[in-house]
């Protein structure tokens, strides 16, 4: 290895020119689970691709919550784009050295879009809640243009927050061990193997599971405390249950991508996981929704149902129109 050193008047610095992603230990056949992992990549594009294709033809969602689930899907496209593609370049192909730019900026790509998955899901929960907390004036607090600079903060938020906490490794000097205990650049085993103070990204590690983790969820949770109550206040059970199947697919959106990421810190603080089994289970946390939240929210919706029904009306009604 080949390291850049640069010495101070006390100390000295070293910056390695690469890490070495660990991955995986002593699993036989386990090239097949990253073969998985690539057809889940490929059905994460088709049906991302396909769910922003309609929101973008269909007239009828060109409304502030199709935004924020166009959003979404930008976010869910990106996330998967930058951790699995590389995921399987470094084990399927043994690639697993990479340059310390390299892993530096895929640590950053990955961060930032996970952060505004979370932060969508919010920005979801704030819609559902005012359309039934304040149904009167919905149209009026949730317009397209309040939720497109929601967005705009919300992005601004996140690229400056990951920018900060991925700087934050460029003080560290790495003397030791550079192999990374993952399965892509992550920043808890890459900050870990410095041997200089790393108080500072040990906070910003806290800061950041805090922003993606605690403190959407207990928005989320608290806005649906509130949703339950004025569902209790509506007179009828017919109105009742229309407007509690508006919030179906957020919710399970909310439990794919948060139950298992929970869970995951759970077990890690009260008991030991192997980490091969840590892997896998921050892996599919990491990709399986990205997959799945186009699929649930067009199987789930119906407008957006009706918006595929009437495309495709409108295609074949084409196609027949050029055949005659």
């Amino acid at each position: 290895m080949s390291d850049s050193v640069l010495v101070s008047s006390n100390a000295t610095f070293v910056r390695p020119s690469y890490f070495y992603i660990n991955g995986f230990e002593n699993i036989p056949h386990i090239k097949y689970y990253y073969v998985f992992l690539g057809l889940v990549y490929a059905v994460t594009v088709l049906a991302n691709s396909f769910i922003m294709t309609v929101i973008y033809l269909a007239r009828n969602l060109h409304t502030a919550k199709y935004v924020v689930i166009f959003n979404l899907a930008v976010t869910d496209l990106c996330g998967s784009t930058a951790l699995i593609p590389k995921l399987i370049e470094t084990f399927l192909f043994e690639k697993q050295y990479i340059s310390y730019e390299a892993c530096l900026s895929s640590m950053f790509f990955v961060y930032v879009f996970m952060t505004m998955q979370s932060l969508s899901l919010l920005t979801l929960a704030y819609d559902r809640f005012v359309a039934i907390v304040f149904p009167l004036r919905y149209h009026v607090i949730v317009t397209r243009t309040a939720m497109v600079m929601i967005l705009v903060v919300l992005w601004l938020f996140t690229l400056a927050l990951i920018s900060f906490t991925v700087s934050l490794i460029t003080r560290l000097s790495f003397c030791g061990s550079l192999v990374i205990k993952s399965f892509f650049c992550d920043h808890g085993p890459t900050y870990a193997l410095s041997c200089n103070n790393n108080s500072l990204n040990n906070i910003m590690a806290w800061v950041c599971f805090l922003v993606v983790m605690c403190i959407p969820i207990v928005l989320i949770v608290l806005t649906y405390f509130c949703i339950a109550i004025a569902l209790i206040r509506i007179a009828t059970g017919e109105e009742r249950g229309k407007a509690m199947r508006t919030c179906t697919s957020h919710l399970i959106l909310v439990a794919i991508f948060y139950l298992p990421m929970v869970g995951n810190n759970i077990a890690a603080v009260v008991s030991y996981i192997h980490p091969n089994a840590r892997i896998i289970n921050n892996s599919l946390t990491q990709t399986l929704p990205s997959m799945l939240n186009p699929i649930i929210y067009s199987l789930r919706t119906e407008e957006v149902m009706d918006a595929i029904r009437k495309l495709y009306k409108r295609s074949t009604g084409k196609l027949n129109t050029i055949r005659s």
